[in-house]
């Protein structure tokens, strides 16, 4: 994984998160401001499929386990989809504050990613 495209990612899913929290808690149904947030989200996690495929054929292999890796990586492909199609369906409050979580989710399998891409030692 990349460093910095991880903490561009991270920090663009907590900003979504916050804002659909926020915009749920005050009451407002999902937007196109609400479901853009997590359609960028999800447009930086394809940017990270393609980084984890490149990655270790350029010389950056993975130091954890890649099974667990892909398994985070496409659960949180998953995930905006999920949260999207939950708003799509229920246009109420709380599917603007599910979009949240689900960007807050997002943000923490990342790190976890990461961690697992450059940290462990076995």
């Amino acid at each position: 994984m990349i460093l910095w495209f991880t903490i561009v990612q991270i920090a663009v899913a907590v900003a979504a998160g916050v804002f659909c929290l926020v915009a749920g808690l005050a009451g407002r149904r999902p937007s196109d401001f609400s479901v853009g947030a997590l359609a960028l989200v999800e447009l930086l996690l394809i940017g990270q499929v393609v980084v984890a495929i490149v990655a270790p054929l350029s010389g950056n292999p993975p130091t954890g386990d890649l099974l667990e890796y892909w398994v985070y990586l496409v659960s949180a492909v998953l995930l905006p989809i999920g949260a999207v199609l939950w708003a799509l369906m229920e246009r109420s409050r709380w599917s603007t504050v599910v979009l949240g979580v689900a960007a807050l989710a997002i943000a923490v399998m990342l790190w976890r990613m990461q961690a697992i891409w450059t940290v462990q030692v076995a």
